[in-house]
């Protein structure tokens, strides 16, 4: 018989390593946002054209999240995470030896479909060895390699393409990939508990049984929608800000690296002052607040006469998005709770669907007309989808106060 979580001790250094390589999976789902403008010029054609490098990608990220949680019931997560992790170095490498574009999409789509499992199963694992009681903090400081790995991705994607290349770019994310394999399998190795399988004391109920579950479910349902519409949106338009610095503005690849970089700022600002946002706003009023600082921030960046106030506004974007978008993240894990880990796969997988079609979608506006009417329109949308779901949810919660009421009473 295997003590449950609460009463072993959580295995920080196991917690650590996963989160190297959820920074090395993160740098490379944001690298090439800053690369774009390169790509397009090495192989002679549009920065819209180039952008399926950033669609393939999330394409293949996002729809493997759908059959990773019972694949790793079965084998063990922290075994998956570091088989995959392993593979994703090797694709990664591959992206920096191809010759054309179609084959650079071919690579990212491949290297998505490897990382993709290394985020959700290492929370999953996380939730397996971690009581209740100390998740939230201690699944905080693992998501916090993940800013830094988008931070670093963003920077150094212009940083150093602009000093070597954007194929080099590739070559040391590969290296980061196998630095946190080899810490990964030297804890296999040495900890018996990242070798165990099963759902932390929650057993599913089958597949299909746990999807329908999901899918019958109406509040569930809107959530999955909103994230998506979130992540075509945010996701859409943002992709596209480092071409807008490098078309108006002229500046350097190593520049619009890390401008655009300074959205992982705005995530660890988030980070460190969640609880007081939290305490001060509300799930309701932090959905809305982060809406209202997006489209604000977002018409600063189409209307911005001035290279330096994009920091600024970009700063201002990662801070509202993941206000925002943690919110949703938060209801993700409790909309549906006797299929939990289902209901997360759906929820991660609508993001990444969300971000292919938002990335597809603003392509066509740039190449068209620039980034001014995209970064205009997203200003709009992004807090009407902040209202409409703060609206629900208050509703929502009001009616969840209304049936313990009458329970109460009763």
């Amino acid at each position: 018989m295997t003590s449950s979580p609460a009463s072993q001790k959580v295995p920080t250094r196991s917690i650590i390593l996963l989160a190297v390589a959820g920074f090395a999976s993160q740098a490379m789902v944001r690298v090439t946002d800053s690369l774009l403008p390169q790509i397009a010029a090495d192989f002679g054609t549009t920065v819209g054209e180039a952008s399926i490098v950033v669609a393939a990608y999330a394409v293949s990220h996002g729809t493997i999240q759908l059959i990773i949680g019972p694949v790793g019931d079965r084998f063990g997560k922290y075994r998956t995470v570091t088989l995959m992790c392993a593979l994703a170095s090797i694709l990664v490498a591959l992206c920096g030896t191809v010759q054309s574009l179609s084959a650079l999409a071919l690579a990212r789509f491949a290297s998505g479909a490897a990382a993709g499992w290394i985020i959700p199963l290492s929370m999953a694992y996380v939730g397996d060895v971690t009581p209740y009681e100390r998740r939230q903090p201690v699944l905080a400081r693992y998501l916090s390699g993940q800013i830094f790995g988008q931070l670093f991705g963003q920077a150094a994607g212009g940083v150093l393409g602009d000093l070597f290349g954007w194929r080099d770019v590739f070559f040391v994310l590969a290296g980061m990939f196998a630095l946190a394999t080899t810490g990964l399998v030297f804890e296999l190795l040495t900890n018996p508990r990242t070798r165990a399988g099963g759902h932390g004391g929650e057993a599913s109920r089958g597949f299909i049984a746990d999807y329908v579950a999901v899918l019958s479910n109406p509040w569930a349902r809107f959530v999955i929608l909103a994230v998506f519409i979130e992540a075509s949106i945010g996701w859409g338009a943002f992709a596209y800000v480092g071409a807008d610095l490098h078309l108006r503005f002229g500046l350097t690849f190593s520049a619009i690296g890390l401008i655009v970089g300074t959205f992982g700022i705005g995530g660890l600002l988030y980070a460190a002052s969640v609880q007081q946002l939290v305490n001060r706003f509300g799930q309701a009023g932090l959905a809305i607040f982060g809406g209202v600082l997006l489209g604000l921030a977002y018409v600063t960046l189409a209307l911005s006469a001035a290279w330096w106030l994009t920091p600024i506004a970009v700063t201002a974007i990662g801070l509202g998005f993941y206000a925002l978008h943690n919110t949703l993240q938060t209801n993700a894990t409790q909309m549906t709770p006797e299929a939990r880990g289902t209901a997360v796969a759906i929820f991660s997988s609508a993001i990444y669907l969300g971000q292919t079609l938002g990335v597809a979608a603003g392509a066509l506006v740039f190449d068209r007309f620039t980034a001014v009417p995209l970064f205009i329109a997203t200003a709009v949308a992004l807090p009407a989808l902040a209202f409409w779901f703060a609206g629900k949810l208050r509703r929502r919660t009001m009616e969840e106060n209304r049936q313990r009421t009458e329970v109460g009473k009763a």
